[in-house]
């Protein structure tokens, strides 16, 4: 049962709790954790990304829990208005006279269950192209790679519509502290809010708010416990790709002079073009035998991108005209897009040594399953203002080069 609590300030006016530990840990927790997905949309921060994600789901499910068993002004109940009463207190706003409620307004409650809808359909969609487009998490392999894209899409979209929505929920929250001179921001923080005297307060709830904290840094720890361990000569790898294909014979003829470039980055016609010119292979003789070729051209044109072992191998095979037939991994249209932003000098710095020394920034080149998360340029690119920039940035750019809905062919 709720219980009265009072505190009464300087001017003898009663402050009662009205936002209690749990809440306000939702409502901080949400916010982080939608700021941080959204700062870390580029590839390389996949981990954090998705880390965010689940927190977010995790938190708004715990509110429609709360929003049923929570206590005064947490309850759905407290705040059920209809759209004809919103309508109306907007009104009011305009006319700069609207009612005081120690709760949810009548347009704030709208605004929080459109938040609420909203953030339960990008926990979706990112489950969905986690699943189709990564082949991760719980939905792995249950959608193609296009589903996965187009989950991808409708997840930024509604990302978008959640960022103005969020925009909006600001705007009220600063004009109804200006109308009602109060700080609501700070009623946030402390959980009370001036009321008459009699109020009903709703209880701390210290034990479910410590119980949210201690889940949220366990499952941190649990999901970046990687990096605490991880060596120089062991990177710690936070997604790991399916085993593709492998053969022996590939790897030690093609492994000799370079990376074994798996065969699904190039599309089958390439890899038949670039077998029936060994003896030119980029102005030297593989001197193979003919049992030998046969063999490998066999592994390759089965396991070609054709066959979208993995997330690159679909891209790149996409990219690619049909009437094309490209003999380089970096001329494909897909990768080229991807590199673009990468500046020369990293190119020429002898950790990167080049465009084809792929496992220099890719820990799992070997493997040939390219992760996102398995990124790590070597070369400071900027420092981390300039990094932290680029994210922010990187929403607007009309060419950005990940999948999404200003760019089909991410």
């Amino acid at each position: 049962m709720p219980i009265r609590t009072e505190e009464t300030g300087a001017r003898g006016e009663v402050r009662l709790r009205v936002w209690n530990l749990p809440l306000r840990l939702f409502h901080w927790g949400l916010a982080a954790s939608f700021v941080t997905a959204w700062l870390t949309l580029d590839d390389r921060y996949r981990d954090i990304h998705v880390f965010a994600g689940y927190v977010m789901a995790g938190l708004l499910l715990f509110r429609l829990l709360w929003g049923v068993i929570g206590g005064p002004y947490a309850r759905f109940r407290d705040f059920a208005f209809g759209w004809r009463e919103a309508r109306d207190y907007l009104k009011l706003v305009l006319q700069r006279c609207p009612p005081r409620f120690l709760g949810h307004n009548p347009a704030g409650s709208w605004a929080i269950y459109l938040l609420l809808g909203l953030g339960l359909l990008i926990a979706i969609t990112g489950l969905l192209t986690l699943g189709g487009e990564e082949r991760h998490g719980p939905l792995a392999g249950w959608l193609s790679f296009a589903q996965g894209e187009m989950a991808h899409n409708l997840h930024e979209l509604l990302a978008w519509s959640m960022l103005g929505l969020v925009a909006v929920h600001i705007a009220g929250v600063v004009v109804e502290s200006l109308l009602h001179r109060e700080n609501l921001v700070a009623a946030m923080l402390t959980g009370r809010k001036p009321s008459k005297p009699g109020m009903v307060s709703a209880r701390a709830g210290r034990p479910t708010g410590i119980l949210m904290s201690v889940a949220i840094a366990a499952f941190g720890l649990s999901w970046f416990h990687g990096y605490l361990v991880e060596t120089p000569e062991r990177p710690y790898r936070p997604f790991s790709g399916i085993e593709l294909p492998d053969q022996a014979l590939w790897r030690e003829e093609c492994g000799a002079c370079h990376l074994a470039f798996h065969p699904s980055l190039l599309p089958a016609r390439s890899w038949r073009t670039m077998m029936a010119g060994q003896s030119s292979h980029f102005g030297e003789d593989l001197f193979l035998e003919r049992d030998s070729a046969d063999e490998i051209e066999r592994f390759l044109l089965e396991n070609a991108a054709e066959q979208a072992l993995t997330e690159a191998a679909w891209k790149i095979n996409r990219s690619i005209a049909a009437t094309e037939t490209p003999l380089r991994i970096t001329e494909t249209p897909y990768w080229v897009d991807k590199h673009k932003e990468i500046p020369g000098r990293v190119w020429e710095d002898p950790r990167v040594n080049g465009k084809v020394n792929c496992a220099s920034c890719h820990l799992d080149a070997d493997a040939g399953t390219f992760e996102d998360a398995a990124m790590r340029i070597p070369v400071d690119t900027g420092g981390a203002l300039k990094g932290l920039w680029e994210a922010m940035t990187s929403r607007f750019r009309l060419d950005s080069s990940h999948a999404g809905i200003f760019n089909p062919k991410g």
